[in-house]
C-alpha cells in the first residue's frame, strides 16, 4: 500500500535535497576531523609531549571529550536553522573596527605609563585586554544597531539585504486556494522560485480539516493545487520552514516578514494583505490585477461575438459573458437568449466589480428599423 504525504512533508524529500546531503557530509567530516585531532594528542610521546603527551594515559576520555565537543558544535549549529548574513557581516566588521581602536588605545596607554618596562606586565596585560573587549563590544553593538545607515558613511559598504537576479515569489493562502496560479505556471511565464512558508501550509490544512463543508472543500482544493505545482516541471516550488519572531501574529504579518527577509514578492488575492505589504514596502503581485491586465482591449465600434444567456435589467437587453468572465450587455438581445449573436461595441464601463461591455446587435437594428418603418396604406 502506497503511503501519501502532505505537500512538503515526505521525509525522503529532505534526504534527496543536495543542500541537505552536502551539509550532512560536512558534519561527518567535521566529526572525523576532531577525532583525528584527538588521536594525534593521545599518540604523543608522554616523555616529550609534556601535558598533551600525558593525555595518552586516558585515551578513552580524550576521544569522548572530542566527540562530545563535535556533538555540541553540531547541536548549536542545528538549533539555529536560519542564519543571518547581515548579523555575520556586522559582527566581522565590528570586531575589525574594535580591534583597530583597541590597538590604538593600547599605544596611548603605553605612552601614559612610560612603556611596558615601567609597569608590571601582569597589571598592564589585563588592562589592555579589558580595553580590547570594551572596544569590540561597543563597535559590534554600534554596527548592528546602525547597519542601515553605514552605507551612507562608508561607500560600497552595504548591510541591507540585496537580492540579485530573480526574486522569489511567496504564495499566500488565498492565491493557492484560488488555483489560477497553477494555470499561470503551466504557461512557463514564471521563472522565479515559488516559496510556500510552513505556516501557510498549516493554515490550508486547518481549512481542509474544518467542519464547514464549504471551507473543507476550499482547503482540499488548495492542497490539490500545491500537489499540482509540485509535480509541474515548469516551475520550482519549495516548502520553507521559517522562524518568525513575535508570537500571536497574523499570517499576513508573518508573510510580509518572510518577503522582507528574502527580498521576494508576495503573490495574493487578499485585498488586506495587499495594503499591508504596500505599507511595508513589499512588492505585491495580485492575480486579479494580472487577470484584468490580460483581458483583451475592446474599443467602441469593434465587433465581437457572444452568446446571450439571460435577459438584462433594461427592456430588450440580453446578457452574455466572454471567456475571461467579462460581462457583455447586448441591446436588443432579449429576443436572442440562447443564441450566439454578433455585436458592435458601443461603450466600455470599468467598475469596481469588473469591466462591462455594452454592444448592439445588427439583428436589433433591423428590428428597430422595422418597428419605426411607416405603415403602408392601401389604395
Amino acid at each position: 500500500m502506497k503511503h501519501s504525504y502532505p505537500p512538503g512533508q515526505n521525509p525522503l524529500d529532505s534526504l534527496s535535497n543536495p543542500d541537505t546531503l552536502m551539509l550532512t557530509a560536512l558534519r561527518i567530516f567535521f566529526v572525523l576531523a576532531l577525532a583525528a585531532v584527538g588521536w594525534k594528542l593521545v599518540e604523543l610521546d608522554p616523555d616529550t609531549g609534556g601535558f598533551w603527551g600525558r593525555l595518552g594515559e586516558r585515551k578513552e576520555l580524550v576521544y569522548l571529550a572530542f566527540l562530545g565537543l563535535a556533538m555540541i558544535v553540531i547541536a548549536l549549529d542545528a538549533f539555529i536553522p536560519r542564519k543571518s548574513l547581515t548579523i555575520l557581516s556586522g559582527l566581522f566588521f565590528g570586531l575589525m573596527v574594535g580591534m583597530i581602536v583597541a590597538y590604538g588605545l593600547s599605544l596611548v596607554v603605553d605612552l601614559i605609563v612610560g612603556g611596558p618596562e615601567n609597569v608590571d606586565a601582569k597589571i598592564l596585560a589585563p588592562i589592555k585586554l579589558a580595553i580590547g573587549v570594551i572596544c569590540c563590544y561597543l563597535a559590534v553593538s554600534f554596527i548592528l544597531q546602525t547597519k542601515d545607515d553605514v552605507r551612507f558613511v562608508i561607500p560600497y559598504v552595504e548591510f541591507a539585504k540585496q537580492t540579485k537576479g530573480r526574486r522569489p515569489l511567496i504564495l499566500d493562502t488565498s492565491v493557492i486556494i484560488d488555483g489560477r496560479i497553477a494555470d499561470i505556471a503551466d504557461t512557463s511565464i514564471i521563472d522565479a522560485e515559488m516559496i510556500v512558508p510552513r505556516f501557510v501550509l498549516q493554515e490550508i490544512q486547518a481549512v481542509a480539516d474544518s467542519s464547514d463543508k464549504l471551507k473543507r472543500n476550499r482547503g482540499r482544493r488548495g492542497l490539490d493545487i500545491l500537489n499540482k505545482l509540485q509535480v509541474n516541471d515548469k516551475v520550482d516550488i519549495r516548502i520553507m520552514d521559517v522562524q518568525v519572531s513575535g508570537g500571536g501574529r497574523s499570517v499576513d504579518e508573518m508573510l510580509v516578514d518572510v518577503a522582507t527577509e528574502l527580498g521576494g514578492h508576495v503573490v495574493t488575492n487578499d485585498y488586506n494583505l495587499n495594503k499591508i505589504a504596500q505599507l511595508r514596502g513589499v512588492t505585491v503581485i495580485n492575480v486579479n490585477d494580472l487577470a484584468n491586465a490580460l483581458r483583451p482591449v475592446v474599443l467602441p465600434g469593434e465587433s465581437l461575438t457572444v452568446k446571450v444567456i439571460k435577459p438584462g435589467e433594461e427592456l430588450g437587453q440580453g446578457v452574455g459573458y466572454l471567456e475571461d468572465g467579462t460581462m457583455v450587455v447586448a441591446e436588443g438581445g432579449r429576443d436572442h437568449i440562447g443564441e450566439t449573436v454578433e455585436l458592435t461595441v458601443t461603450s466600455v464601463l470599468q467598475t469596481s466589480a469588473g469591466r462591462m461591455i455594452f454592444g448592439r446587435s445588427s439583428a436589433a437594428g433591423d428590428v428597430d428599423r422595422r418597428r419605426h418603418r411607416p405603415a403602408r396604406t392601401s389604395t
